[in-house]
């Protein structure tokens, strides 16, 4: 008779990573109590349960009525990596509804979150910039992030971080400018966004130059765009092979040009005629964006006059399917061709 092996294995089925679940409504209760365990183990097996949790959209609510929120603010200084990167993990996902943004807000968790910007682990400092940029897509999100003096963070971080994280932080700026610019200008934003109007990668020039953008809005923004010198380089990505660089190359110009600085700056860097080149693109965001840029470059003598040469391009555009073009081109042509 053969000899019975025992096997140290577990059944297949069985992840040694993960703490079992309490069955129903006990589920959360169990593992938040598990997230506060003195035991290193218990608390790396309960995060690791949590992430797959929240997964599902019905538990987000009951986690936060149990504390969660609470229990993962205290984790983010956990002295362990595992635990770190799990605890980051569950609130990007929790940030990724609605009710979770407002707990971020109404459990102050912004500025813990933002201590792990440096953290040591490339994933830990990741997840929390993903975290930081869910919520601020809201509003009040936004103004959270604002408030709590992370501008001049992010600003710092854009300069020296990793290219995945730079987009992430690009992004959280950009949400962030829609409810205070000043705070961006101070921190030497256009600065930083121009610096990476030449970066490899298309994202990032795409969304610097949709920054640029956004901090042109005021006046403060265009006279700073001109003084770092950020139109010749906007000027040279309208040529770009990319055509969320050029649209956003070309919105950026058109904010700057509303001045009679930002104009002659732009008409000294020959920009009407990458302008031209890309009315035809076949991205309609690309001809609205270059059609405005070049009715604001219009308004200047020197402008109007090297642009009733090539109106027959733009009148083109009149017939365009996409309305907002049409409008575009219409105003366009009207500035071009008035007459004293």
């Amino acid at each position: 008779m053969a000899d019975t092996v025992i096997s140290a294995k577990y059944p297949p089925h069985i992840d040694v990573t993960k703490t079992p679940l309490a069955y129903g409504d006990r589920a959360l209760p169990r593992l938040n109590q598990e997230l506060n365990d003195s035991n290193l183990l218990t608390r790396q097996r309960a995060v690791m349960s949590l992430c797959d949790h929240l997964h599902d959209p019905e538990h987000i609510a009951e986690a936060l009525r149990c504390g969660i929120a609470e229990s993962l603010c205290k984790l983010l200084s956990d002295p362990d990596i595992t635990v770190r990167q799990k605890s980051t993990q569950c609130l990007y996902v929790i940030a990724g509804h609605a009710i979770g943004r407002d707990a971020f807000l109404d459990h102050e968790i912004i500025i813990p979150l933002s201590k792990l910007f440096n953290d040591q682990e490339d994933i830990a400092r990741k997840n929390a910039h993903m975290a930081m940029e869910m919520v601020s897509e809201t509003p009040p999100g936004a103004e959270g992030i604002v408030l709590a003096g992370l501008v001049d963070i992010l600003v710092e971080k854009l300069q020296t971080e990793l290219v995945e994280i730079q987009k992430i932080i690009l992004d959280t700026l950009h949400f962030c400018m829609r409810v205070d610019t000043a705070k961006a200008l101070d921190a030497g934003a256009m600065e930083a966004f121009t610096k990476l109007l030449t970066h490899q990668s298309h994202n990032i020039r795409a969304k610097a130059a949709r920054d640029i953008m956004d901090l042109s809005v005021p006046l403060e923004g265009k006279n700073k765009a001109v003084e770092v010198q950020s139109v010749p380089l906007l000027v040279a990505l309208l040529k770009d092979d990319q055509p969320d660089v050029q649209g956003n190359a070309a919105g950026a110009l058109m904010s700057i040009t509303i001045t009679t600085k930002g104009k002659y700056t732009a008409l000294a860097a020959n920009a009407i005629q990458p302008l031209v080149n890309i009315v035809n693109s076949p991205v309609s965001e690309v001809r609205a964006n270059s059609l405005k840029a070049l009715t604001c470059l219009s308004e200047a003598p020197e402008g109007r006059k090297a642009l009733l040469e090539v109106v027959d391009k733009i009148q083109e555009r009149i017939d365009d399917p996409i309305p907002a073009v049409v409008k575009a081109a219409t105003i366009a042509v009207k500035v071009i061709t008035w007459k004293p």
